[in-house]
């Protein structure tokens, strides 16, 4: 995954960067442009407050490593996907959540940033295990994660309070060596 940009990763059509507080204005936008679609799986900061404290403990804490997905040429936010929950040692796992906003909604564009942002967490980052939680009736975010080559694992009742209620997720993880198998079973011309 040679890197020629100001991005972590990128591939053909997006690069994946780090947040700054200085995309305040445009990631607030687009989150109130897309509240139909992350209603009610989502609630991504839709104020320049919000997002500066939301901002702030993507890039402050040590266990949480957050990066915008950006479409190539325009550098628009095409969307977001946040590692959560990192724990090192023996564990070397992270939670990942994600979004994107309405205008890249549907065109593969997070297929592509959720699959750099694997290789990325797996590589330079060091970690062998992520996991996907979704609610059952989110089928974009299962379908995105089922796209990625994340397996099911299993069904945990009340597991998260959203939107005031504990809902049921779904638990979908990929492990580092899944992702070589991957790569291997689809020889040298893989995507990087």
């Amino acid at each position: 995954m040679a890197v020629t940009s100001g991005y972590l990763a990128e591939g053909s059509r997006v690069g994946i960067r780090s947040y700054t507080l200085a995309d305040a204005a445009e990631f607030t936008a687009a989150a109130r442009e897309s509240k139909s679609l992350h209603h009610p799986w989502l609630f991504p900061p839709d104020t320049a407050e919000a997002y500066a404290v939301y901002a702030a403990r993507v890039i402050g804490d040590p266990a949480k490593a957050g990066f915008l997905v950006c479409e190539k040429g325009s550098a628009a936010l095409a969307g977001f996907i946040n590692i959560n929950n990192i724990v090192e040692g023996g564990f070397l796992s992270g939670a990942l959540g994600y979004g994107a906003f309405a205008h890249a909604a549907g065109r593969g564009l997070m297929t592509e940033a959720l699959s750099l942002v694997v290789r990325y967490a797996f590589g330079p980052m060091g970690l062998h295990r992520l996991e996907i939680n979704a609610q059952p009736g989110n089928t974009a975010s299962i379908a995105l994660a089922r796209r990625c080559g994340f397996r099911l694992e299993g069904y945990s009742p009340d597991m998260i309070r959203i939107d005031g209620a504990w809902r049921d997720h779904e638990r979908w993880a990929i492990t580092a060596e899944m992702v070589r198998a991957q790569d291997l079973s689809s020889g040298p011309g893989r995507p990087a």
